[in-house]
């Protein structure tokens, strides 16, 4: 097997935060094809909850969310001692600089802009676990 060979998603957990539902549903079936373990939360206090839960792998953060946005999500997520390591990668429909820097002061490793091709979100996937 090559270096270079992505590491199979397999009973990778990742965690998908996005008030769309259809987001949502596109992927957690890609994702779950691919053999991941897909748990969804429908905006950042739903998913403060399923991170306790089911402590994830990788999260998918969308930026526009109600209550608790996704920059304040990432944040918090970052400044806990025990999951700060984990990958947040922000979603967002809008593809602008500012919002790509104001993912990354956040502390998110990656920014993937809406609507994704699952190349995109399996690429993104493979980046960090890589």
């Amino acid at each position: 097997m090559s270096s270079n060979a992505p590491r199979s998603l397999n009973g990778l957990k990742i965690l998908v935060v996005d008030d769309s539902k259809t987001i949502r549903r596109t992927a957690e079936t890609l994702l779950t094809k691919e053999g991941c373990q897909v748990y969804t939360a429908i905006d950042g206090f739903d998913a403060l909850s399923k991170i306790a839960d089911h402590q994830p792998d990788l999260i998918f953060v969308d930026i526009m969310m109600p209550r608790l946005d996704g920059y304040e999500t990432c944040s918090l997520i970052k400044h806990n001692k025990v999951y700060r390591d984990t990958p947040v990668i922000m979603l967002s429909s809008k593809d602008g600089l500012f919002d790509r820097a104001r993912g990354r002061i956040v502390g998110s490793e990656q920014y993937l802009t809406k609507p994704f091709t699952k190349d995109e979100l399996l690429g993104a996937i493979s980046n960090q676990i890589n």
